[in-house]
């Protein structure tokens, strides 16, 4: 066998390592693996649409570079039948990366006792659509900026912290989109604490007495570097959920930079501005539920790590191209972009067993409590994907 062809089969077989367990036998459970003939097992198959999701090469050019691999023999239309059988499959494997190389962090290792996780969502659009056709839900831990859970939706579910598995020690962030009764009732119920940036009129607030809470009014008393902090409650059905608002007065050149947004964006859109909402994009917003022993300072220095999210579509559409759609069926372009998602998975779970130094090339056995402490470390890591920064990349606190 040719030297090449070894190296192949090798490094296929760190592929497959990094997978999570029983992913052979949930193939078949999920029945990506229908059509057999064209494989000879389930590793044949997610080779051949890793080859199509991963690279982005045409069904057409997957085939024939199957097929040249000895990978499978299968025409093109034949691929877009397994890859529509394999959606349910590639979200699996997809999670389960997640889920198995870049664990949970013990908010005890955390600070204040919490776990952060930041939510957002990213659209995809398929070819000669004019608005969203997909809405991809993905949330990271901060303190190792890996991913932590991924939901791909159409375009009628919005954003929401419902979207997510909610823990108790969690800390989840989110930008207004994520600022609604609904959702944060949601972390709530589930042990959590929230810190959203919101609007003047986002939440119906109201004060420790049930009277309406001027949120304008209260703003206007700020003076430059001043930090407001006020206990408010907002209304969930017949529930009242307590919290915090935490503002701070944006420098002149942020907060004017913000208003020519607004009024460019209500102009092409035909809409007048209301004078409210320009007053209040001078100043900075969060609601969170955090207590008054975390200062509203560190609220808001907290809530500046949300532009990590963006940081990781950015690159996730630059590097592997996940905002480029092929097709408009919704199955196969459901089950190509849990495909990317599964291959940026993979980058970082590499990454992950590349920082562990193996003179023979692989990790042996499973992991114990001696090869954490004592040959792991517990350095935090820092992988290529979703960001290749070292730090908290700055950004300025109206990002």
């Amino acid at each position: 066998m040719h030297i090449d062809d070894l190296l192949f089969k090798e490094d296929w077989a760190v592929i497959e390592s990094l997978l999570p367990e029983g992913w052979q036998e949930k193939c078949k459970e999920l029945k990506a693996y229908q059509l057999k003939r064209a494989f000879d097992g389930p590793g044949s198959l997610l080779r051949t649409l890793l080859i199509h999701c991963a690279q982005g090469h045409s069904y057409r050019v997957t085939a024939a570079l199957a097929e040249e691999g000895e990978i499978a023999t299968l025409s093109d239309v034949a691929l877009t039948k397994r890859l529509r059988l394999g959606s349910d499959w590639l979200r699996w494997l997809s999670n389960g990366v997640a889920q198995r190389w870049f664990p949970r962090q013990d908010p005890r290792d955390c600070a204040a006792n919490l776990c952060v996780k930041v939510a957002d969502a990213t659209t995809v659009q398929e070819p000669g659509s004019k608005g969203t056709s997909w809405r991809i839900h993905y949330s990271l831990e901060l303190s190792s900026l890996h991913c932590n859970e991924i939901t791909i939706t159409g375009k009628e579910r919005g954003e929401s912290f419902k979207n997510f598995t909610v823990e108790e020690g969690d800390l989840w962030i989110g930008d207004r989109g994520y600022g609604k009764p609904a959702g944060i009732d949601h972390v709530i119920s589930g042990g959590g604490d929230v810190l959203v940036r919101i609007g003047w009129n986002s939440l119906k607030l109201c004060d420790e007495q049930g009277q309406n809470f001027d949120l304008l009014k209260q703003l206007r008393l700020l003076g430059l570097h001043e930090v407001g902090d006020w206990r408010v409650f907002i209304a969930h059905g017949k529930d009242l959920i307590a919290g915090r608002i935490c503002a701070v007065r944006k420098s002149v050149a942020a907060a004017n930079r913000e208003r020519k947004r607004i009024l460019k964006e209500n102009s092409k859109k035909g809409r007048q501005t209301n004078p409210k909402t320009l007053e209040a994009a001078g100043y900075t917003i969060v609601f969170t539920t955090l207590d008054q022993s975390i200062p509203a300072e560190t609220v808001l220095t907290i809530y500046r790590a949300r532009w990590q999210i963006e940081l990781t579509f950015k690159r996730l559409k630059s590097l592997l191209g996940l905002g480029h759609l092929h097709n408009q069926n919704s199955e196969s372009a459901k089950a190509w972009l849990y495909g990317k998602l599964l291959a940026a998975c993979l980058i970082e779970a590499l990454a992950v067993v590349a920082e562990r130094f193996f003179p023979w090339g692989y990790p042996l056995g499973e992991k114990t409590a001696f090869m954490e402490k004592h040959l792991e470390g517990d350095r935090p890591h820092v992988p290529i994907l979703p960001t290749g920064h070292n730090a908290v990349e700055q950004s300025p606190l109206t990002a």
